[in-house]
């Protein structure tokens, strides 16, 4: 495959080192030209035009053209609708083939459908490589030939399939051309503004995705599956959202994870490439139906209040306010407390899984469909290899285990912040003068529940019924 010019489309992969798209322009093409659309089909369609997600993907960007520039070349910016600007921009380059890395959103894989129809009209070919993902499509199936449901038995294949040929790097080594093309606009000029995000502690690009890595890898990988569940305490890898972006590699990731033995968190990474699969395989999760078509029949609470509360942070559970209340502040959730506020959500509050998965899409720095989809269908019980519908996490028994202390709750709910450890995680248990005497009266201070933990169990196993008769 040798091109005299090629282009490479950078989408969800912002780094210029193992990267498979470029790795292979760079093998077959003299010249190559790297570009970035800034697609207004996805802008247009946020709710803010102050965005993390805008602001980390601008910033990461710049560091990219900087690499790019370093090479002789550049990044070259379109903003616009990418089935139109990359087809004009391949014939303004002369390029006689593009090159990007697959996406597997359903309004992903449309686009890049249209986009290869417009650059095969002009004769240019269209090339999509695997990159974000270790296996992808058919590369691990059952027995039978189908695509797994459950994820076990998927772990169990996808490690038996692994060779280091699949976690191994593209070489990226090379000139790059069009620096007098290149140039990243502002962000005023594609219609946003900047926001917080190094005050949240978010550092783009590769150099903070580089930055997190090494604080991880270098500390707390091995112990990642003593310290994942606990909040309030520093033990997870913050990699999400360089992931979500692909400011750093997965391979690297897998290969770090395999010579650690940290099989925890290599079955997380696994999971990834799971939601990914279930997604590719069945796009009708992502247009809003349960991977299980049963659970469509259930009949959910129209609680715009009860909606609200959550969002809010004002439920009268601090645990699930907390998580809330750091989703709100800084657009990032733990994974255990991102299991507990959907339980809520669905099964103490009996709301649609759908408007919790809304919310999550617009607030979280790391927004991805896939695993975003996946997690809520999991904890609706309605997903592949779901939580049974019967069980359901109490807001309180998970506080006690996994925030003892309740150092969690006071940093994100401070007006609890004075209140006794036997009482943080169920305050409305208080007696009158100790609610008197600690300054937290509730429904004044703080909320009262707003439902009752055993009385929601009973009306969500009485709504999920209809599922069991279904069977």
């Amino acid at each position: 495959m040798n091109h005299e010019k090629a282009l490479v489309w950078f989408r969800r992969d912002l780094r210029d080192t193992d990267h498979a798209a470029l790795s292979a322009a760079l093998a077959g093409a003299q010249q190559v030209y790297c570009a970035f659309v800034f697609d207004t089909r996805i802008l247009d369609a946020l709710p803010s035009r102050c965005d993390r997600r805008v602001h980390f993907i601008h910033a990461s960007l710049l560091e990219l053209d900087a690499a790019l520039r370093a090479r002789g070349g550049g990044l070259i910016v379109r903003h616009g609708w990418a089935e139109d600007e990359i087809p004009r921009l391949a014939r303004e380059l002369g390029v006689s083939a593009v090159f990007a890395n697959r996406d597997y959103e359903p309004a992903a894989k449309q686009r890049d459908t249209a986009v290869g129809t417009k650059l095969g009209a002009s004769g240019i070919d269209f090339h999509c490589l695997k990159d974000q993902v270790i296996f992808e499509h058919d590369e691990v199936l059952t027995q039978a030939g189908k695509p797994f449901s459950v994820f076990t038995p998927y772990k169990n294949a996808w490690l038996k399939r692994l060779s280091p040929v699949d976690s191994a790097a593209h070489p990226c080594a090379g000139a790059i051309a069009g620096g007098e093309l290149a140039g990243v606009p502002s962000l005023a000029a594609i219609g946003f503004s900047a926001t917080d995000l190094r005050e949240v502690g978010i550092i783009p690009g590769m150099s903070g995705a580089r930055q997190l890595w090494s604080d991880f890898s270098d500390g707390r990988l091995k112990r990642y599956a003593a310290l994942r569940d606990f909040p309030a305490v520093k033990g997870v890898s913050y990699l999400s959202v360089h992931l979500r972006f692909g400011t750093l590699s997965i391979r690297e990731l897998v290969r770090a994870a395999h010579a650690a033995a940290a099989e925890t968190w290599l079955s997380e990474l696994i999971w990834r490439d799971f939601y990914f699969m279930i997604l590719d395989h069945f796009p009708q999760v992502g247009r809003g139906q349960a991977f299980k078509a049963e659970y469509d029949r259930i009949q959910w609470a129209d609680w715009p209040a009860g909606l609200a509360a959550w969002c809010a942070g004002r439920t009268g559970y601090p645990l699930v306010d907390a998580a809330m209340r750091q989703l709100n502040h800084c657009g990032w959730m733990h994974n255990r407390l991102r299991m507990v506020v959907a339980s809520f959500l669905c099964k103490d509050l009996g709301i649609d899984w759908r408007l919790g998965e809304k919310y999550f899409a617009e607030q979280l720095n790391d927004f991805d469909l896939s695993a975003n989809n996946g997690g809520w269908q999991w904890a609706a019980s309605s997903g592949c290899d779901a939580q049974p519908y019967f069980r359901i996490f109490n807001p309180v028994t998970q506080s006690e285990k996994f925030d003892a202390e309740g150092k969690f709750i006071r940093r994100y709910v401070p007006e609890l912040a004075k209140l006794p450890n036997q009482y943080i995680h169920a305050p409305w248990r208080m007696g009158r003068l100790e609610q008197e005497a600690t300054g937290v009266v509730i429904g004044r201070d703080y909320p009262a529940p707003i439902v009752d933990h055993a009385v929601a169990r009973e009306h969500t196993l009485a709504r999920y019924a209809v599922v069991k008769q279904a069977a």
